[in-house]
């Protein structure tokens, strides 16, 4: 049976009205919409995006931003910004970032329905030169020594290329001398060659990738002192003078290189009639005068062929004449010239004052040696220096150079084979 009563209809009605109202209201309610733009102000480390919410979807907006990841799908589980809340756009700086790295990037905003995101947007950061150390100099030599490095980081770009490099100036580059060791990060070893002797040189580990090239911290290191050692066991220092490299002791052996005794001839008469090859301390006194000075050899000896060490020998004259023109020009007998002072040693510990001149800027470090004469008299300690050359000239004269305590010249002159002067050495190319 109907019920038609007012207030039944009344109430019908307004039930029908909530259940109608409350329906509608919940059909309404949705995530936000939000959408993103183009990144732009790329760097190594950082970017910015700009981002949208263009519908809030019936429940307010609380937050919104960007986030990102290396992989395809990012979520706000991943690294994300936070700008804000509601409607309208919004900015995000993008920071902590690695170099030359692509990541994927979207726009994100939060109601109380649930978390929208924006579509996917891709973009890299620039790569940076490669982060590298230099390893410490080891096994120094004469000639060479070792180093290396630890690229730490490769700078988002693949290291194509890695090193060391070095010069005698500071800050070395890759368009100095430099080795090649490999690819990719980690440790690498180098040798470092070519080197000359009691240098110093600066060295820096590189590493190169598309960005460019990156540089560890400089290190120095000074190569040792070129020695070499004659068949009776001395040893002596050397120096690298202009392209040659002379002993910078006089020689003091007194066999000839294949193991053959040297006469050590004392008798001032023996001495003078001499045809052969012999040795002899200053005033025969090998005790106070061989360590400093070394021997006095006739011609005869010093023409041998035999007196240095294997791969050296007695220079000839043109030899003396590339030294001399290498510290300052030519010179002949009489003729004023600085090189004489370049080549002696300082101070008056072993020359006689005012040793005029003397620099020894060359490192030959010439010694006021003496002589012993063609009739057997010794002379001139402290006052001069005089070495054989393995030449004659046109005259058949034999030639020997010297320096003297008063003068900065270095001179020739032609003297006797019978003559007793030192010898230096240079080595063999």
């Amino acid at each position: 049976m109907k019920n038609n009563s007012p207030i039944f209809l009344v109430l019908l009605t307004v039930i029908l009205l909530f259940t109608l109202f409350s329906c509608k209201k919940e059909a309404i309610k949705t995530a936000p919409v939000v959408s993103i733009d183009a990144v732009t102000g790329i760097t190594a480390n950082s970017a910015t995006s700009r981002g949208e919410v263009t519908s809030e979807g019936g429940a307010t907006v609380t937050s919104r931003g960007v986030c990102w990841s290396t992989s395809q799908s990012p979520t706000t589980s991943d690294s994300k910004t936070s700008n804000g809340s509601g409607l309208g756009s919004f900015t995000s700086s993008i920071t902590g970032l690695n170099p030359g790295i692509t990541y994927t990037l979207k726009a994100y905003a939060v109601n109380s329905i649930g978390t929208s995101y924006s579509s996917s947007t891709s973009f890299s950061t620039i790569a940076l030169a490669p982060v590298l150390t230099t390893a410490v100099i080891t096994a120094v030599s004469a000639t060479s020594a070792g180093s290396g490095g630890n690229v730490s980081n490769d700078g988002g770009s693949a290291v194509t290329a890695r090193g060391v490099c070095w010069s005698t100036t500071t800050s070395p580059t890759i368009s100095n001398s430099k080795t090649s060791d490999g690819s990719g990060i980690g440790n690498f070893n180098s040798t470092i060659y070519g080197l000359a002797p009691s240098t110093v040189y600066y060295v820096r580990a590189y590493a190169t990738n598309s960005a460019g090239t990156g540089y560890g911290n400089q290190i120095s290191f000074k190569t040792l002192a070129l020695t070499v050692t004659d068949v009776d066991g001395n040893t002596y220092s050397t120096v690298t003078i202009g392209t040659q490299v002379w002993m910078a002791e006089n020689l003091k052996v007194t066999k000839y290189n294949d193991g053959t005794a040297i006469s050590n001839v004392t008798n001032n008469t023996t001495w003078a009639y001499l045809t052969t090859g012999a040795y002899c301390w200053y005033n025969n006194d090998a005790t106070t005068y061989k360590s400093t000075y070394g021997a006095l050899y006739n011609w005869y000896t010093a023409n041998t062929g035999k007196l240095c060490p294997s791969g050296w020998h007695v220079p000839a004259e043109e030899e003396w004449t590339v030294l001399g023109t290498y510290l300052g020009g030519t010179y002949s007998a009489g003729s004023p010239n600085t090189v004489g002072g370049k080549l002696k040693e300082t101070g008056t510990n072993h020359w006689f004052s005012p040793n005029t001149g003397a620099t020894n800027e060359s490192g030959f470090t010439a010694l006021p040696g003496g002589y012993r004469s063609n009739s057997g008299a010794y002379g001139n300690l402290g006052l001069s220096g005089d070495w054989w050359s393995s030449s004659m000239n046109q005259y058949g004269a034999i030639i020997d150079h010297g320096m003297y305590y008063n003068q900065s010249n270095l001179t020739y002159g032609n003297y006797g084979k019978t003559e007793g002067y030192s010898v230096r050495c240079l080595r063999d190319f």
